[in-house]
C-alpha cells in the first residue's frame, strides 16, 4: 500500500494535521494565530504539520518580504476537498470507537 494511504499512521490521519486543516478551514491564518486556536500544540509540532501539510499538497505557505517577514498559511483546493472526507471518517470512527476497542482487547486476550 502506498505510504500516503496507510490510515494507521496516526500523526497523519489525525492529531495535530486534522486539527491544523479545521482551523485554517474559515481562512488564512499566521503561525501564532494557528497556534492561539489549536491550542495545546508545540511550536516545534506545529512547524513540522505544517510542513508536512504544505508537503502534500494540502496547504500553501505565503511568505511576504516584509521585516520581519510575514507568513500566511492557508488551505489549497486539495485541502478544502479534504475536509468532507476526513469528517465523515472521524464521524465514523467516533462511531465505531466501542466497537474497535472491543475487537482490540478481544485480540490482546488471545494472544
Amino acid at each position: 500500500m502506498h505510504q500516503a494511504f496507510q490510515l494507521n499512521d496516526k500523526a497523519r490521519s489525525g492529531g495535530p494535521h486534522r486539527l491544523v486543516l479545521l482551523t485554517l478551514r474559515p481562512g488564512t491564518r499566521r503561525f501564532n494565530e494557528l497556534m492561539r486556536e489549536i491550542g495545546d500544540i508545540s511550536k516545534q509540532m506545529l512547524s513540522r504539520t505544517l510542513k508536512r501539510l504544505e508537503q502534500d499538497g494540502f496547504i500553501t505557505r505565503t511568505v511576504y518580504p516584509e521585516v520581519p517577514p510575514r507568513v500566511e498559511y492557508s488551505l489549497t483546493e486539495l485541502g478544502h476537498s479534504f475536509l468532507e472526507p476526513m469528517r465523515a471518517l472521524v464521524a465514523w470512527a467516533d462511531q465505531n470507537h466501542r466497537t474497535i476497542a472491543e475487537a482490540r482487547e478481544r485480540y490482546r486476550g488471545g494472544n
